[in-house]
């Protein structure tokens, strides 16, 4: 691997300096840490990352290359990737590439060789913040400057960079051993009944997702975010689901209005940025955290069950309890910071969640949600 110098330079003025891997070139976004130890392929793909440097806590990465089967768009939304080490030779049997080769075949810089540990408490100590990666501008007064600059995720509707252009429909479910990939007939015949119609808006939207909701028996249509709830309650669906995204969902122009139009009208399920804009449909508010919540490992307790389920989560934003006003019921909470993490409706078939039960990999721990979504269709 060539010795390519590159620098991390962060809006408040600190910078680390490191060795280049993936395209040459240099990446503008807010820089946040992701705590997974796995799944860096679907983290890239993730289109919630949508203007975001993304650093790894785990310290080796790219052992494992890259495949197309483990990806989660049709295309890598990170805009630029840390690492403490990169691995340019894969070993794994299922790779198609290295990593590297795939960052630079999609222009995504990436660097390497720098204190991940010291970058992580400095973000869990000073909040998230701009940064500029930069292989081709090695000044650091420079980049420093080029991050104040940045404007930053708050009031930038970022759903419009990665929404579908037009609809589509989703076949394929999730994978399963000696048969491949599944479609919503076979899950639905399982169960003695026909697949259940879901129109799912994309926010930003994974594909394990929709293989998730084929999974439990649906026949998913995708539509792009700014459809309206006309249109969307004009395809008699059997249940709406609002997708992940990236950025500030107080952004995304008239998604409160066209969900709100919504209730009560259809079974309506949420993750993530879906979660949020339900939040803001209820007359409540989303507040930014300091560093968000990124990984694998995030604790979070069931109310209604007083479980405790380990999720994979990827957010800066949270809904603020205190402005729901009774409109919707706290479901779920983070036991790390007690953030809301659930909502559900009281007298309506709706609920959401901030986290992910589809992650994969991830912990599996609410993959359940899927099936409650379909036992709130059936009941309706």
């Amino acid at each position: 691997m060539s010795e390519r110098p590159a620098l991390l330079a962060l809006a408040d003025g600190t910078v680390f300096r490191g060795r280049a891997f993936g395209a040459t070139g240099e990446a503008v976004g807010e820089l946040v840490f992701n705590t997974s130890m796995t799944g860096y392929q679907e983290i890239l793909t993730d289109p919630s990352y949508e203007g975001q440097l993304v650093a790894m806590t785990y310290p080796e990465i790219g052992n494992v290359g890259v495949n197309r089967e483990d990806v989660e768009s049709r295309r890598p939304y990170v805009r630029g990737f840390i690492v403490r080490e990169y691995r340019e030779a894969p070993s794994s049997w299922r790779a198609e590439e290295s990593l590297g080769a795939y960052l630079d075949r999609h222009g995504i810089p990436g660097i390497e060789c720098i204190d991940t540990r010291a970058l992580v408490r400095h973000l869990r100590d000073h909040g998230s913040q701009e940064a500029v990666l930069s292989s081709v501008d090695l000044e650091p007064e420079r980049l420093v400057r080029k991050a104040k600059e940045s404007p930053g995720l708050v009031g930038r509707d970022l759903v419009r960079e990665v929404t579908c252009a037009a609809p589509y429909d989703w076949t394929q479910g999730p994978w399963r051993l000696g048969r491949g990939y599944t479609t919503a007939e076979e899950p639905a015949a399982e169960q003695g009944r026909e697949p259940l119609d879901v129109v799912a808006y994309d926010f930003g939207i994974k594909w394990n997702i929709l293989r998730n909701l084929v999974g439990v028996g649906c026949r998913v249509r995708v539509v792009p975010a700014y459809t309206s709830a006309a249109d969307v309650l004009g395809m008699e669906p059997d249940g709406v689901f609002l997708s992940n995204g990236p950025g500030d969902p107080d952004a995304v122009a008239g998604a409160p209005e066209r969900v709100a139009a919504l209730l009560g009208n259809v079974p309506v399920f949420g993750i993530c940025l879906g979660h949020q804009i339900l939040g803001l449909a209820l007359g409540g508010t989303t507040y930014k955290l300091k560093f968000g919540h990124h990984g694998g490992n995030q604790p979070v307790q069931d109310l209604t069950t007083g479980k405790v389920e380990i999720t994979a989560q990827n957010h800066g934003f949270a809904v603020d309890v205190d402005s729901l006003r009774g409109r919707g019921e706290v479901t779920h909470v983070n036991l790390n910071d007690k953030t809301v993490e659930g909502l559900s409706v009281k007298g309506q078939p709706t609920f959401s969640v901030q986290y992910h039960p589809e992650a994969s990999p991830g912990p599996h721990d609410a993959r359940y949600l899927f099936r409650r979504f379909v036992e709130l269709m059936e009941r309706t």
